[in-house]
């Protein structure tokens, strides 16, 4: 059985869906019912580590021999509480579920990391585009410092178990296709979007990342950025960061609308290929 944290949210559900559709038997974790009676759900609060461990270890006939977390639950942006809440509850929550995750034996381990851990927004501009993995991360609110922590704590707990795996996507803006309605507002200027380089993912997309980070047979702690192959403009890149952050280094020729959340990691190790665009609004 595979349990989804935080499986009510936006991306929780695309998860469950691409997991259900491959085959996979999961179970919805999380403080709100799943919209969809039919998936399994128990209500645990995460921030308590009783609740949990009983979780993981079982939970009559909706939890039983988990084989793997994917762990979507956390709050989920910047400003949404107050700062120490979001670091809290962050925090508390993924280590629950790493340590949970240890002491039951269980290896396979996805979550949530965030694109803001790349300096978002970008005020201070990212020394190259597109951006990476290899430059160390940027935290710039209570929200970001709380998953780049999360990240180096995955580290540690796979250095503990060699034959751990703890994959952190990187997500950018998720987006569901009713979202693409309001793309048309972010034309008239670049500056609306420039925060996070014009980037998006589709929460299709999302589940895709998910299911292949699954599925890989890698150990060890590893972080994917997970972004849509193209941005949210209309306007080339050229002219985008001609316009906005001229001075940044382009460390190759850039399509015209290519991302510059760079997913060249995602794509060699993962197999990923986003298969959704609001461009085809499909």
């Amino acid at each position: 059985m595979i349990v989804v944290t935080g499986g009510s949210g936006k991306a929780g559900r695309a998860c469950i869906r691409e997991l259900q559709g491959n085959g996979y038997k999961v179970t919805s974790v999380d403080l709100a019912p799943h919209p969809d009676q039919t998936v399994r759900f128990t209500r645990v609060d995460l921030t308590d580590f009783g609740q949990t461990m009983a979780a993981l270890a079982g939970i009559d006939e909706r939890i039983s021999e988990v084989t793997g977390i994917i762990h979507l639950a956390a709050m989920p942006a910047p400003g949404l509480a107050p700062n120490h809440v979001i670091f809290d509850v962050n925090i508390n929550s993924t280590y629950n579920i790493f340590e949970a995750a240890r002491l039951l034996g269980i290896k396979n381990i996805v979550w949530a990391s965030s694109e803001t851990v790349l300096g978002l927004p970008f005020i201070t501009p990212p020394p190259y585009v597109p951006v990476d993995e290899d430059y160390p991360g940027r935290p710039e609110s209570a929200y970001s410092l709380s998953k780049l922590l999360s990240e180096e704590m995955a580290k540690q707990f796979c250095r503990w178990d060699p034959d751990l795996k703890i994959f952190g996507l990187r997500l950018s803006n998720i987006m569901e296709p009713l979202d693409y309605e309001k793309f048309e507002g972010f034309q008239d200027d670049p500056n609306k979007r420039k925060w996070n380089l014009w980037a998006y993912v589709d929460t299709r997309d999302v589940a895709q990342a998910c299911r292949l980070a699954l599925e890989s047979p890698l150990k060890g702690a590893e972080v994917f950025v997970i972004a849509n192959a193209d941005s949210v403009m209309e306007r080339s890149n050229d002219e985008l960061l001609n316009e906005i952050f001229p001075t940044v280094t382009r460390k190759k020729d850039l399509g015209a609308h290519e991302t510059l959340l760079s997913i060249h990691k995602a794509r060699n190790v993962l197999g990923f290929v986003p298969k959704h665009s609001w461009r085809k609004a499909t």
